[in-house]
């Protein structure tokens, strides 16, 4: 439940300090004087919506916070999944607007939104204009169906929309399958072709362009390289005054010197070595010379080769890589296709199986609904009639759709207010009287059945006086045993039944500002008075006095 309500610079609040207590907690004051700017401060919290008009002027943010009483086990494992400090008995949620932005925390911590609206959903039901308007629509009046009823099929129709879902991505596949299998016979034939081509080239690897270009360009220099190389072996060990010959005779001069002198063995050495090392150079250029031949036949071979490559990568990748990987595509391609009228197929057959199974379970839960639709009319009208609405009329209409995400049932609630009159839908309730004691049936035996901890109504007593404020006061009271119920009223029976009486007030002296106190005692005799008689005289204190007692 809501323990307490903080705001800081809030459209005309400076500061508000709001203790909540278990129970009916009213509130009143004059028109205009700001009791729903409370409640929205509320609702904006938990909703999605933000704006910088809600920052007083002159203040440069404005803070709602609110305290919850963590009397609901959903609160621990909540803060404990989204790595939030848990302080035990309370939950702190706050939202800061300023002109730069919006930020959303719990117990210290920022969130985003979406963690507030969960929240919401669990904890908070709030009855204003909009909500109203919501319960009209038809799209809605499954969900409540399905919430009231879900101890007796929820366990049903989760099972059948989390099958709904896999229906859905078979039927993906499908389309997806279905325009593979379409591809056109000349679309097949030019992949096939594309294919073969790639594969008559036989391509050795990826490399195989850049290892003949460099053969290429051997052949086409074999002359040259001939007679390089074989003028360099006759320079390195030819006839007379060859690189060979001389070194020769200066390793025997060393080899002499060193064995006068052993300091130059290691010169001795070296030379040794470079004598050995030339002459395998000049073997290995001498042998290179020998078989260096022009090799016109060899030559047109690899220019041909490297044609037919440069040809696939115009066409299919700048490289032998991009080449090969495109050769892949295209088989993948292939088979895809050459299996996609299989696959449809089998998906026809794997989607007519799902569909029977989800036609099996949304047949039972249809069966379910109905029986409870029913249950359910008898419950909303009783409470209709403990409204002061005794000629009323209310069913919940069935009606059968195609299948569809929440099964095969199409529900609408209909009413009728006097007897003359056909049922019809909620939403062409004309009187607001009408549509508020409606409203507070639907949400009486809502609220009752789910673990909601708080309950706001804005203004629900609209267009109503006499018995029909005694009944609505009634209801409230009765609701209040189970939730917490915040209620702004006009009424002072309704008033008179509070747990705790909250009145706002609105001074515009030096500026306008908007105060919240907490009536007891006879301020409270007198604003429940003022409510009843519009003046406070001794008779509205008497009446006012009776309501009390």
């Amino acid at each position: 439940m809501i323990k307490q309500l903080k705001l800081k610079n809030y459209i005309l609040i400076d500061e508000l300090c709001a203790n909540f207590a278990r129970g009916l907690n009213i509130i009143t004051g004059e028109t205009g004087a700001g009791k729903s700017i409370i409640l929205n401060a509320i609702d904006l919290v938990f909703s999605s919506r933000t704006s910088k008009d809600v920052i007083k002027t002159g203040s440069d943010k404005a803070v709602i916070e609110i305290t919850l009483e963590q009397n609901n086990s959903f609160l621990s494992k909540f803060l404990e999944d989204n790595g939030i400090d848990n302080y035990g008995s309370e939950v702190v949620l706050s939202k800061e607007i300023s002109t730069s932005g919006v930020r959303s925390r719990i117990n210290g911590t920022l969130v985003n939104q979406e963690m507030f609206k969960i929240l919401r959903s669990l904890l908070i039901d709030i009855h204003s204009q909009h909500q109203t308007y919501t319960f009209l629509q038809p799209q809605y009046h499954i969900k409540l169906l399905d919430s009231y009823a879900k101890d007796l099929y929820g366990d049903l129709l989760s099972q059948y929309q989390e099958k709904y879902k896999i229906y859905q991505e078979l039927i993906k596949k499908y389309e997806d399958a279905k325009n593979s299998a379409n591809i056109t016979e000349s679309q097949i034939d030019f992949l096939k072709f594309q294919i073969e081509e790639i594969s008559n080239a036989e391509i050795k690897s990826e490399n195989e362009d850049q290892e003949l270009q460099h053969e290429l360009e051997i052949l086409e220099n074999a002359e040259k390289l001939k007679e390089l190389t074989g003028g360099a072996y006759w320079g390195l060990n030819g006839d007379d005054g060859s690189v060979l010959e001389a070194l020769t005779h200066i390793k025997s001069d060393i080899s002499k010197a060193a064995s006068l002198d052993s300091e130059l063995s290691d010169a001795e050495s070296a030379i040794a070595d470079l004598v050995e090392n030339l002459k395998d150079v000049s073997s290995s250029l001498r042998d290179y010379s020998q078989n260096m031949n022009n090799d016109t036949l060899r030559l047109n071979e690899i220019q041909e080769r490297l044609y037919i490559l440069d040809k696939l990568k115009r066409k299919y990748g700048n490289s032998l890589s991009e080449v090969l990987s495109s050769y892949e595509n295209f088989s993948q391609q292939l088979s895809e296709i050459e299996f996609s009228t299989e696959k449809v197929e089998n998906l026809e057959k794997e989607i007519e199986q799902v569909k029977q199974e989800l036609s099996n379970i949304a047949d039972n839960i249809s069966e379910q609904r109905k029986n409870y639709a029913q249950v359910l009319s008898v419950l909303i009208q009783d409470k209709l009639t403990s409204l002061e609405l005794p000629k009323a009329r209310f069913k919940i209409n069935i009606k059968s759709k195609e299948l569809s995400s929440d099964g095969i049932d199409d529900v609408e609630f209909l009413i009728s207010t006097n007897v003359s009159e056909d049922l019809k839908p909620l939403a062409k309730v004309a009187s607001g009287g009408e549509i508020s004691r409606v409203m507070l049936a639907i949400k009486s035996i809502f609220a009752s059945n789910d673990e909601i901890d708080t309950v706001i109504f804005d203004e629900i007593d609209t267009g109503i006086s006499g018995h029909a404020s005694q009944s609505v006061a009634e209801e409230m009271v009765e609701l209040a045993k189970f939730h917490q119920v915040i209620v702004i009223t006009h009424q002072a029976i309704i008033a008179s039944k509070a747990d705790k009486h909250f009145y706002v007030r609105k001074s515009q002296e030096d500026e306008t500002k908007i105060e919240v106190f907490v009536l007891e005692g006879e301020n409270r005799i007198k604003a429940i008075a003022e409510l009843a008689g519009g003046d406070i005289n001794d008779r509205s204190i008497d009446f006012a006095k009776s309501l009390l007692s």
